[in-house]
């Protein structure tokens, strides 16, 4: 593989005029796609082959796309001591009932006071008026929100409290970027600048990793015109990213440096550093990649596809470094050296020697720290059910509803009776639901005008987000039975979200052992070793025990939630674990890959078991620490005004970064690797028939017969 990679660069050091034009002409023409070509994205989540999403798709056909449409509660609640019923109140109702019904892509509003269908709250303080979109929430425009918006806040001008909620109130799309994004940006600058001492380096590592994730993520916005994609892939693949791009040209550039102080000339050099460094980018990747598609096996279609969306970015990162990165590194040669040249490796060789020599201890310090912080997990809630921020006009509909109402009315349950009987066998499933514990009200059947379906509408005693309503779902499906000529199924948000909640939580533990199953293989045919990956995979549950904790404790229990800007603490959002999982393992075993390929390289060249760590480490961890934050820089530039379905995803991977790099990969692991001592770099005699992948660029030094760097003595 090294062989291979260094003719790569060799050739896009050569042609690098025809490798640069042509990286050009790809950015124009996903630009240009993604200017003509890209459609809406979505917010919704479903499964296909769940009762809850069959269901959905009967109700469009039975009674119409409206009834599956977007829909938006406007709440009226009376001042203080008044009842919506009284007559000035009621006519200021019907008077906003009547201008809510004319705002664009509205095809209904039901009038809460109607005697024949009243929605009024027992003290008769306040009521709602439904309003049904012809579309679901993801095509409804600006224009069409900012008209409901103005529309409420007309409506208050009679005195009434009046505010808004629902799917058709929330904003479809999420913003990528911002002041916060820029600000990582600039960050990841700073450390290159200081890092190579050199601004042209620094420059050219962050635009060529600029121009991978702008043709990754253009990319993406130019497939929504013609598949369905989330509101959140294009966020996930910019920071992801933008965070490996920028990492995978450093550890070039890198040894490209280390190269040209060698002797050897730019072309050379460049391929050199292809070669080599090149060998652990293209693993890295590797190991991003498969922890991405794997997504899939969680068999929920937007799952995977974020998940290949953002494995493909990593492609065209990876691509870009091994090929636009050496041709622009033949265009700056020895320019991407500082005038004054440092090694500046003393602090990395004293830690070294310090985490060598006390190597229980700092295993141990290691291991209990992540440990102390991976405690809230425990606890850890998850739910696609999200809280609206507090003071916003959403979660003051919220509050008045669940007060009046109960908090059931914010999440009802739909039951459709679906066959040639359902008209005869609805009343009594309604009977049957009434009954069951948990269940504050079952309306009467709606029928459809075929009279092949009928429509039930169920309120929890519970709100949408609490364990008795999952109870209760389970209960219906259970306890009520289909009829002779009809069938019943539970539908609407409240059961989609618990059926992908369930369906991902039933996902995360196959998906991990598959993912960290395919990894260990791949780091085993890298380091020639059984102990050195199991300390990763070891290593990497750390990670995300403590990622995982942290998170826990200040989005779900509010811990320093105003330095991170938290404005809503709950339950994390479902599909967050398991992407989590899929980015940081990733990004995990990149570090791995980086530091201990370093030392594996020491050992092959004779170095002692101990100067192999301490030698590999002190040429590694200078990149590893920069690269750690560089990438926590970016994730965490998400987190102040990010989007909130990202905004904890990005804490997440900032501070899992951060524990993974500078605690797993600079103590723990090369504590455990001395610990070892020889063994780590063991292998079954049956085993060593398996490919190489050659990672360190042995079979380039047999070729070069160039002279290396001498293993110094610890």
């Amino acid at each position: 593989m090294a062989t291979l990679l260094h003719r790569l660069g060799l050739g896009a050091v050569r042609h690098r005029i025809v490798v640069t034009v042509a990286w050009l002409v790809a950015l124009v023409a996903v630009g240009v796609g993604a200017a003509t070509l890209s459609g809406p994205t979505v917010n919704s989540f479903s499964i296909p082959g769940q009762e809850s999403t069959i269901a959905l798709d009967l109700l469009k056909q039975r009674f119409g796309n409206a009834s599956a449409g977007a829909t938006a509660q406007v709440v009226f609640e009376a001042p203080a001591g008044g009842k919506i019923t009284d007559p000035a109140n009621a006519g200021q109702v019907a008077q906003a009932v009547a201008a809510l019904g004319k705002l664009p892509g509205v095809v209904a509003a039901s009038n809460p006071l109607d005697p024949k269908s009243p929605v009024v709250s027992r003290d008769q303080t306040a009521a709602y008026s439904t309003l049904s979109y012809g579309v679901q929430a993801s095509e409804i425009t600006a224009d069409e929100r900012d008209a409901l918006t103005k529309a409420v806040a007309k409506a208050r001008a009679g005195g009434l409290t009046v505010e808004a909620r629902g799917d058709a109130t929330k904003e479809s799309g999420a913003d990528v970027g911002g002041p916060a994004e820029l600000i990582g940006v600039v960050v990841a600058l700073l450390v290159l600048a200081l890092t190579y001492r050199s601004l042209v380096a620094a420059g050219m590592n962050l635009v060529t990793a600029l121009v991978g994730v702008a043709i990754g993520a253009l990319g993406i916005v130019t497939l929504t015109g013609f598949v369905e994609l989330q509101s959140t892939t294009s966020i996930l693949a910019v920071m992801l990213g933008l965070a490996v791009g920028i990492d995978y040209a450093l550890f070039i550039i890198t040894r490209f440096r280390q190269e040209l102080l060698r002797g050897l000339p730019a072309p050379e050099a460049a391929a050199m550093a292809v070669g080599t460094a090149g060998s652990a980018v293209l693993t890295a990747g590797l190991t991003v990649v498969i922890a991405l598609a794997g997504l899939s096996v969680a068999g929920i279609p937007f799952l995977t596809e974020m998940g290949l969306a953002a494995a493909g970015t990593i492609i065209i990162s990876v691509l870009v470094a091994l090929t636009l990165v050496p041709a622009i590194l033949g265009f700056i040669g020895k320019r991407a050296l500082p005038k004054k040249t440092r090694t500046g490796r003393g602090f990395y060789r004293g830690w070294a020697g310090l985490v060598t020599d006390r190597r229980w201890v700092s295993l141990i310090i290691a291991v209990a720290a992540l440990g102390v912080i991976a405690i809230p997990v425990a606890k850890m809630q998850t739910s696609l059910i999200q809280k609206e921020v507090p003071g916003s006009s959403q979660a003051k509909a919220d509050a008045i509803v669940s007060e009046r109402f109960g908090p059931g009315f914010a999440g009802p349950l739909l039951v459709l009776v679906d066959g040639s009987g359902s008209a005869s066998y609805a009343s009594s499933v309604s009977q049957q639901i009434a009954t069951l514990p948990g269940v504050a009200v079952a309306t009467p059947p709606r029928p459809n005008q075929a009279g092949d379906a009928a429509l039930i509408t169920v309120i929890p005693a519970s709100g949408p987000d609490s364990a008795a309503t999952v109870d209760l779902v389970h209960a219906v499906r259970d306890k009520i039975n289909d009829g002779p000529r009809a069938k019943v199924y539970v539908t609407g948000q409240t059961a989609i979200s618990i059926d992908v909640s369930q369906k991902l939580d039933a996902a995360l533990p196959v998906y991990l052992v598959l993912v960290v199953g395919l990894a260990f293989v791949l780091l085993v045919l890298v380091f020639r070793s059984i102990l050195v990956p199991v300390a990763g995979v070891l290593g990497f549950l750390l990670t995300i025990g403590a990622a995982f904790g942290a998170t826990v404790a200040v989005f779900q229990w509010g811990w320093l939630s105003r330095i991170v800007n938290v404005q809503v603490t709950g339950p994390l959002l479902s599909l967050s674990p398991i992407i989590i999982v899929g980015i940081l393992f990733g990004l995990a075993m990149d570090y791995m890959v980086f530091m201990v390929s370093r030392m594996h390289e020491a050992h092959a060249h004779g170095a002692a078991p101990r100067d192999a760590v301490v030698t590999g480490f002190r040429q590694a961890a200078p990149v590893v620490v920069a690269a750690a934050t560089i990438m926590f820089s970016v994730f965490a530039g998400f987190v102040p005004q990010g989007n909130d379905t990202v905004k904890p995803i990005a804490f997440a991977l900032a501070i899992g970064i951060l524990f993974d790099a500078l605690v797993v990969r600079m103590i723990a692991v090369p504590a455990a690797i001395a610990i070892m001592g020889k063994a780590a770099w063991w292998l079954p005699s049956w085993l060593r028939k398996l490919p190489a992948l050659d990672v360190e660029g042995a079979a380039l030094e047999r070729e070069t017969a160039e002279p290396r760097e001498p293993v110094p003595a610890a």
